[in-house]
């Protein structure tokens, strides 16, 4: 009986036809470590996903010898490897990306007339990785990807660094020196605190001249598995505060479009 359970268990119905069973469960694992559970044990890893523990335990090896994941010699915990981070930034700045929001800004450039923009974390930046101009006209006389926006001046950048947990926000902040480009740019840490408290809470963020003389912009965050990971926007020369409503709307349904977009079947 004991042979017959553990062999019930081995077999992963989860899994298409087809497909490789070993590869996937080693997937699932990966894809089932966040901030919130960072790290396996092999009895976590054979609850979690009805595995035996003996394919538990050859499954987190494997994947420690390929360094997708590393030991805790004192916890005996899996935790996520460097190979995982090498992949995930290829990933960022691939065309495989790009490919995947590009759909979603041209949407969003031809139902607004607006710039649509995609940008995702770079150092004290958020670096526009994929660009759509509307029929209002392009924001620069030269491409928007590849610009850097500052972390703390407009909404691009804001909508994102705001929904970072607020000790790894205080760590980016603590301490650094920030430029005033317009009289509009915020370089108080304690007003900008209240100004990421605000975006928090209605779940966008606006701008008007803080980065760029005349250009006003609203964002919102897109999170990949739960975390921030980008943020998508929108922006033109002058002012469309009595448009903001309508506008967050629009760019609600895109950015539902986008995480799923980029979550596929993780989520």
């Amino acid at each position: 009986m004991a042979s017959d359970s553990k062999s019930s268990r081995d077999r992963d119905a989860s899994t298409p036809s087809g497909m490789l069973q070993t590869v996937d469960r080693a997937l699932q694992i990966l894809l089932a470590t966040d901030r919130e559970h960072d790290g396996w044990s092999v009895t976590e890893v054979s609850r979690e996903f009805d595995f035996s523990t003996s394919v538990a335990h050859r499954l987190l090896s494997t994947l420690t010898h390929r360094d997708f994941l590393i030991l805790d010699p004192a916890t005996h915990r899996y935790r996520i490897g460097p190979a995982a981070m090498t992949v995930g930034r290829i990933w960022a700045g691939s065309q495989s990306l790009r490919l995947l929001v590009q759909p979603v800004l041209a949407q969003l450039a031809e139902a607004t007339g607006l710039a649509a923009i995609f940008a995702i974390p770079d150092a004290f930046h958020m670096r526009a990785i994929a660009a759509e101009t509307g029929t209002e006209g392009p924001l620069r006389k030269y491409p928007l990807v590849g610009e850097l926006f500052p972390a703390h001046a407009g909404a691009t950048s804001k909508a994102y660094y705001a929904n970072l947990p607020s000790l790894e926000r205080r760590r980016i902040f603590s301490d650094r020196p920030m430029a005033r480009f317009t009289p509009s740019t915020i370089v108080d840490p304690a007003l900008l605190e209240l100004q990421f408290e605000r975006i928090r809470r209605q779940g966008y963020a606006t701008s008007i001249g803080e980065y760029d003389h005349g250009v006003s912009t609203v964002a919102m965050v897109v999170r990949l598995r739960n975390e921030p990971f980008g943020s998508l926007s929108l922006g033109a020369h002058g002012g469309f505060v009595t448009d903001v409503p309508a506008l967050v709307r629009v760019l609600e349904a895109a950015h539902r479009d986008l995480e799923l977009r980029l979550g596929g079947r993780c989520r």
